[in-house]
């Protein structure tokens, strides 16, 4: 889709609508006009406290909850699920001075199912180029998959790809935007072993990548720890790509050894998801079994299609449960995927995959 045909499809669509949570009168009335400004957008409320938020979604519905972190009382942390549960599908944008310095604010906001963080600038500061950032930032998160997926991923059954059911080698999983909670998920969902090294790459500067190491190893009931250079792929261990590095492979003898590569991907991402589904598909072929989860783009794409022409399998997050159906639409678009389902329902099939005989 071309940035006109896109600009005219967004046109068309009915405005996104938003709940502003802030317990600055400032902030909210500064945001409200930033985002009243650009086309396509429209304010349904504006809450002063969580509270006051949980009660405004009862009544309205809305596309975007864009939420502070620090307000008196309940903060916006501890209301996140029930902001969640209550807006019915709508996503969270947390907007706070804490994603700026404090990674670890952001990530548990993202593992909570935020599905992107923003920092807040000063007030001297707020304008310019934050309402850009910040109208960008709602667009890929209310449309992302109307501006970023090719049509024929938005159909309403995709094609499947058969692939032989062979002995799981190793899991490798992709993601984005979004992706923190819907890897939480994944990895919840699989059976205590799985008997395979699994690799992530998710999209996050370097600064948040040990946090988020806890936050998996939390969420998996596994030992995950951000990859360094040589360190050996182990069944059931988790190793996790530096926010600054792709996460590459190389075998010598038996063994698989992680090998950090900066070098420019196609996609521009870095780390990217094309460099750990290329490597999977080089090493493991049809016993790799990649999963690409919730993002903004389609890196994943070219590393996909690597894992595929050596026999491996890749799965794909559904649209309904992606913050952006971006990367796993386009594995989708392309046919490529032998199952498009919510994470916890693709933790079955990598259960399934993991309890085969060893000589499958």
């Amino acid at each position: 889709m071309t940035s006109a045909a896109a600009a005219a499809r967004a046109a068309e669509a009915p405005p996104i609508r938003l709940l502003i949570v802030d317990d600055s009168a400032v902030a909210r009335a500064v945001l409200s006009r930033m985002v009243t400004s650009q086309a396509g957008f429209e304010i349904a409320a504006t809450a002063a406290t969580a509270d006051e938020a949980i009660a405004a979604l009862r009544r309205v519905q809305v596309d975007i909850v864009l939420l502070d972190v620090e307000m008196p009382g309940t903060s916006g942390l501890d209301a996140l699920p029930e902001i969640l549960r209550l807006g019915r599908g709508a996503r969270v944008l947390v907007v706070s001075s804490q994603c700026e310095a404090g990674a670890e604010a952001a990530v548990k906001a993202l593992a909570m199912g935020a599905a992107d963080t923003l920092p807040k600038p000063g007030a001297e500061n707020f304008a310019g180029r934050f309402a850009s950032i910040l109208a960008e930032r709602l667009r890929r998160i209310g449309r992302g998959d109307a501006v970023d997926v090719p049509v024929s991923a938005r159909e309403a059954s995709p094609p499947l790809r058969a692939v032989e059911p062979y002995r799981l080698g190793c899991l490798a999983i992709g993601a984005s935007t979004g992706g923190l909670h819907a890897i939480a998920a994944l990895l919840g969902g699989l059976p205590r072993r799985v008997g395979a090294p699994i690799l992530v790459t998710q999209h996050l500067p370097a600064l948040f990548m040990p946090f988020f190491a806890c936050q998996v190893a939390a969420a998996s009931g596994r030992p995950a720890r951000v990859a360094e250079e040589g360190a050996e792929l182990r069944a059931d261990h988790i190793l996790i790509a530096p926010g600054d590095a792709h996460l590459a492979l190389d075998q010598q003898g038996s063994r698989v050894r992680v090998r950090l590569d900066t070098a420019p991907a196609a996609s521009g991402c870095l780390p990217s998801v094309d460099v750990m589904l290329g490597a999977v598909g080089e090493i493991y072929g049809r016993s790799g079994l990649g999963v690409v989860l919730t993002g903004m783009g389609r890196d994943g794409l070219a590393g996909a299609r690597n894992l595929a022409g050596r026999g491996g399998a890749l799965l794909a997050q559904d649209k309904g449960s992606s913050a952006v159906w971006g990367m796993p639409g386009a594995i989708a678009a392309a046919g490529l995927a032998s199952r498009i389902a919510p994470p916890a329902d693709l933790a079955a099939f990598v259960a399934e995959r993991a309890r085969r005989p060893a000589w499958s």
